[in-house]
């Protein structure tokens, strides 16, 4: 029989063997091999800590906490903790009864919780899933263990949290897909409005850095905006907790001054250790100096601290700071709704990630709900990839013509990269036309009945018959030699045109140009 209990201080030693037998002795958070700090956990106020016992042997053979405030004290938000359960006692069911246990005590003190659920093997988000939790999210290379994994973020709601929510964010074109299926996954309505046209925050002029010390404290207090007002980036620390407390929670601010006098701060959490930075608050006396702060901590992860990962939370009713982040490399990568407690009002948030290292995910499972949002954010990530090149082509692609660099920018974003091989069959006659192909490198032949109707070649289109009436393709189209091209599917193109439909005219427009154009080479070839 197995009793769910909380931790006891001479519970220490077994919980750091459970951790032990779990990861190894490389594990990324070495606080749980300490003993004293495994004891300060289990007596805090603020955190919970359960473990299984065996009550026949009174072995331990699980642990989980919850992490009670991660947030301002207003925000009733918790995080729960890691869950381990020993190598030997496994497939017991001991991670679903130490979850309920953990549910069960934390109700009554929390209105939103969040789990990271480990995708290496697909226990974790199992148990999370059927005990109410929704993924949100999909934060690639999120955790350095032995090798760098992915999390899929999840949250449960507790109390009043969703009827104190904030109604209609304002979010820019790039999250809108993530927002969608997040409020979906939670049982909420999506009411999103999205803001194309809000600009990012200014290239500034350089100020002086500096780290934060006890004479740039008192000063920093006295601008609002940021630490109490018009706040844009939430996270676990905030500034007025107290100087001697940010440094024994290892955070750290990045002070801008110009002439002297200060004129923004940005407070972040810098893990060695585990390569990793996170944004939790920026603090500015006016537009000019936010975008030189956040460029300076991405400056330094690159160049100084070799961070592989950084992320932050913004709020879903800035899309300035959305813009400015997607600007500095960052990628929307989960959306979470009510996170934030603010005045009277709970806010929604996006978590926004940038990755250093390639994003080469290695095996994963994850549940249906969990993929789509995998697919929708590494979509964000290969997007990057995708814009650069389209953009250097821009000249050439017949399909862009007319649109200006903000057109193309966010038609771009919609396309993913596919390389073919030389002979390679894209489509056949008959099959079910769903996508569009802009040929970045190589050509392809179009034939039908053995019969070669025509060559696309770079910066043509292909396929885009099929997407404008929805039938069936009528010809083959196989590469002549390697190509490279950008792939555009129908649902994206319909969504897009939905939003934007002065982009709309356009494409149609060049659409059909590029049809008449292919019907006359059509027309030629058969006379010859």
């Amino acid at each position: 029989m197995i009793e769910i209990r909380e931790a006891k201080g001479s519970d220490a030693q077994a919980i750091s063997d459970i951790f032990r037998a779990c990861y190894g002795t490389d594990y990324a958070y070495p606080d749980f091999y300490d003993l004293d700090v495994l004891a300060k956990l289990i007596y805090t106020d603020d955190a919970v800590l359960l473990v299984a016992e065996e009550k026949s042997s009174g072995k331990l053979l699980g642990t989980a906490s919850v992490i009670c405030q991660i947030g301002a004290n207003s925000d009733l938000t918790g995080e729960f903790g890691r869950l381990a359960v020993h190598p030997d006692a496994r497939n017991l069911g001991i991670g679903k009864l130490l979850m309920q246990g953990r549910l069960e005590r934390i109700r009554d003190r929390l209105e939103v919780a969040l789990m990271d659920a480990r995708v290496v093997h697909p226990y974790t988000l199992k148990i999370a899933e059927s005990s109410g939790f929704h993924p949100v999210g999909f934060l690639p290379l999120k955790m350095l263990l032995a090798t760098r994994e992915s999390i899929s973020l999840c949250v449960q709601y507790f109390g009043q949290a969703l009827s104190l929510r904030n109604n209609h964010p304002r979010i820019i074109p790039e999250v809108y897909t993530l927002a969608c299926a997040s409020l979906e996954h939670c049982g909420l309505r999506p009411d999103v409005v999205v803001d194309e046209k809000s600009a990012a925050y200014p290239e500034s002029r350089a100020y002086e850095i500096e780290e934060l010390s006890t004479q740039g404290y008192s000063s920093l207090l006295r601008i609002e905006r940021g630490r109490i007002a018009n706040r844009e980036i939430f996270g676990p620390v905030r500034l007025h907790y107290g100087f001697f407390k940010l440094k024994a929670r290892q955070s750290q601010y990045l002070i801008a001054r110009e002439n002297g006098q200060i004129a923004g701060a940005v407070g972040f959490t810098l893990d060695r250790a585990e390569r990793a930075v996170r944004i939790f608050e920026l603090i500015a006396l006016d537009d000019e100096v936010i975008r030189f702060l956040l460029s300076e901590v991405v400056r330094l992860s690159g160049q100084e601290w070799e961070v592989d990962y950084l992320e932050l939370d913004v709020s879903a009713y800035a899309p300035r700071m959305q813009r400015t982040l997607i600007e500095l490399g960052f990628t929307p990568a989960a959306y979470i709704p009510a996170l934030v407690f603010h005045h009277v009002e709970r806010l929604d948030a996006i978590k926004m990630v940038k990755l250093n290292v390639p994003a080469d995910l290695g095996d994963i499972y994850l549940s249906d709900r969990a993929e789509r949002l995998r697919q929708i954010v590494m979509k964000s990530f290969q997007s990057k990839e995708v814009v650069p090149q389209v953009a250097s082509a821009v000249n050439s692609l017949a399909l862009f013509t007319g649109l200006n660099d903000e057109q193309v920018n966010r038609l771009a974003r919609l396309c993913h990269l596919e390389d073919f091989d030389e002979g390679e069959v894209i489509f056949e006659a008959g099959q079910e036309a769903d996508r569009m192909y802009v040929i970045l490198h190589g050509s392809v032949e179009v034939l039908s009945e053995g019969r070669k109707l025509g060559m696309v070649a770079y910066g043509d289109c292909l396929g885009e018959v099929a997407l404008l009436n929805g039938e069936k393709h009528s010809a083959i189209a196989r590469t002549s030699k390697s190509s490279i091209m950008a792939v555009l599917t129908r649902n994206d193109l319909i969504e897009l045109i939905r939003l934007r439909p002065d982009i709309g005219v356009l494409i149609y427009k060049n659409l059909a140009i590029g049809l008449g154009k292919k019907l006359k080479g059509s027309v030629e070839l058969r006379s010859e």
